[in-house]
């Protein structure tokens, strides 16, 4: 699963976002039943392991000039929930993304 955010914060912003809201990924999982462990194998790219409903899952997050692109690898198991992470994925991307107020 692919899902690709724009924003307009520069690559700094979107950085110190995620770090600071990392922990908030579990969030958009069904249920809130997950453990999720990050990484940042490089500057512009945050890996991760999420276990949730009794599978490992595998993803990563790449920060580029204009959108941050999630990548999550979901098991044939748990194919059938890609609608409802996806767009739970879009929704808590959207926030972090905002453009500050004011």
């Amino acid at each position: 699963m692919r899902v690709p955010l724009p924003h307009k914060l520069g690559k700094d912003e979107v950085r110190r976002r995620l770090k600071s809201h990392s922990h908030e990924i579990a969030e958009s999982f069904p249920g809130g039943m997950a453990q999720v462990d990050t990484a940042w194998p490089s500057e512009d790219r945050m890996s991760m392991a999420i276990h949730a409903m009794g599978q490992q899952l595998n993803g990563s997050v790449l920060i580029e000039d204009e959108q941050v692109v999630i990548e999550l690898d979901l098991p044939l198991a748990l194919s059938f929930l890609e609608p409802i992470v996806k767009g739970a994925v879009q929704k808590q991307g959207q926030k972090l993304l905002a453009p500050p107020k004011g």
